[in-house]
């Protein structure tokens, strides 16, 4: 069976049977989107609250001002 036919078929569904469909289904994504690792999403943050220490704390906090004048200006 095809999406197509499915969707055809479960538009011709009484009302409560419809809105009983997008529950289960939205339940199984849920489901699903729960057993998938995150770990991409962070690895690509790792190191990026790193402050070099050859830089320092006051070099860190003038750019980052700078930037925020640059920015809003």
């Amino acid at each position: 069976m095809t999406l197509q036919e499915i969707q055809n078929q479960a538009l011709q569904l009484p009302t409560g049977d419809r809105w009983q469909l997008v529950q289960v289904l939205l339940d199984s994504l849920k489901r699903e989107a729960n057993l998938k690792p995150k770990r991409k999403n962070l690895s690509r943050l790792r190191g990026v609250a790193k402050i070099s220490a050859a830089t320092g704390e006051s070099n860190a906090q003038a750019d980052y001002v700078t930037y925020l004048t640059e920015k809003y200006q």
